[in-house]
């Protein structure tokens, strides 16, 4: 099958109760047991869920993937990743990334003793700079957030593989419908499905997909001891996001490119990020790698901190907002919002200035978002 009806068949059969063609929300926290030993594939809802289970069975479809687990949240999903690190060990990340991801490292896991390196990933040699004999993962995010980086996934894997490191791409902005990383060769995906997934900002969720049996059992067992499973509406919901996915990733990619081309000429604008422009670094490896170019675009203006606060607060139609991926356009101030956790000389490092915008382009008329842009920068 492809993409788009995966999205609406993929682990999603009639209720075999009732016939329902929707997938019921469980509402339950326990399972009536036969006998001792003897039941229905359920026992208790954190161990496992109707409602859950064909949520993860359809995202492991639509990530080309085996095997799919859910979680109450996207740094849940992170944080079991992590879970697979022992004391001493060492994981390489991406340096532009979700400030989230960054937080748990610096915060949480380096009070265990786990080693980290943040580097550029779009440079293969700043990976091998850092390999050490002790480094279990490799942690990307193509395109990256909010600099809307792109890693070559191919290469990074197959370097990945020569020092026996779990690889793990974070497809939260691309989402399946425009990168499927499992592809190549890549051991698990993360999927934040508060964003596109659910695309409606009305859940909180998490999600991870591998084809490895391995890693999906260790996994498992982690969702299951840790117990950050998501409950059974909110996988209703994001099941209900996932129907049409297809339909609004398109209009996402169509809008953010048509933003992404006013602001490129627009004379207070000083640099565009969005790698469907031609001008973008990573735009021959992203014709390459996705199928689009996606609904997120960053963008810098010629003005002050204070001015740039000041835009991000004056548009009408995009509001001013954490998160992305929703139908409703967003406008972010990184530095303050998204990545505020990164320190200050850290964004600097990396790139992330304090006159930088985050934009998700959503699906409105592009015309009347384009209109609000430019109200907006009258107000400069």
């Amino acid at each position: 099958m492809r993409f788009a009806t995966k999205a609406i068949h993929s682990g999603l059969l009639p209720d075999s109760a009732t016939g329902a063609i929707m997938t019921p929300i469980y509402q339950t926290s326990t399972y009536v047991q036969e006998a001792v030993g003897v039941n229905k594939g359920f026992v208790y809802s954190r161990t496992d869920n109707p409602t859950r289970r064909a949520l993860e069975q359809n995202l492991a479809a639509l990530e080309n993937g085996k095997f799919g687990l859910c979680f109450a949240s996207g740094l849940s999903a992170a944080n079991t990743v992590l879970n697979l690190l022992s004391s001493n060990d060492h994981i390489i990340l991406a340096n532009d990334l979700y400030g989230g991801t960054y937080r748990i490292i610096t915060k949480v896991y380096q009070n265990y003793q786990i080693g980290f390196d943040f580097v550029d990933t779009t440079d293969l040699s700043n990976i091998r700079r850092v390999i050490k004999p002790n480094t279990r993962i490799l942690w990307l995010e193509t395109p990256s957030n909010p600099l809307l980086k792109i890693t070559d996934i191919k290469q990074a894997v197959s370097l990945a593989k020569k020092h026996n490191l779990i690889t793990v791409v974070d497809n939260t902005f691309a989402t399946p419908y425009l990168q499927t990383p499992l592809d190549f060769g890549v051991d698990i995906i993360l999927q934040s499905t508060t964003k596109y997934l659910g695309g409606h900002s009305d859940i909180i969720g998490g999600a991870l997909i591998t084809n490895r049996q391995d890693l999906y059992e260790k996994l498992k067992f982690y969702q299951n001891a840790v117990g950050g499973v998501p409950g059974p509406l909110d996988c209703f919901l994001i099941l209900r996001g996932t129907k049409t996915l297809a339909l609004r990733m398109e209009r996402h990619c169509e809008n953010a490119l048509a933003v992404a081309k006013f602001l490129h000429r627009h004379p207070k604008v000083s640099r565009v990020y969005y790698p469907g422009l031609p001008s973008h670094p990573g735009h021959p490896l992203a014709k390459k790698q996705m199928h689009n170019f996606g609904g997120m675009v960053s963008f810098e203006i010629k003005s002050t901190v204070a001015k740039t606060k000041k835009l991000v607060a004056s548009t009408k139609i995009f509001a001013l907002a954490e998160s992305l991926g929703c139908v409703r356009s967003l406008i972010n101030h990184p530095s303050t919002m998204t990545h505020a956790s990164v320190p200050p000389a850290v964004r600097k490092d990396i790139g992330i200035k304090d006159n930088l915008i985050r934009l998700s382009v959503g699906i409105e008329d592009v015309q009347d978002l384009i209109d609000d842009l430019k109200q907006t920068f009258k107000k400069l």
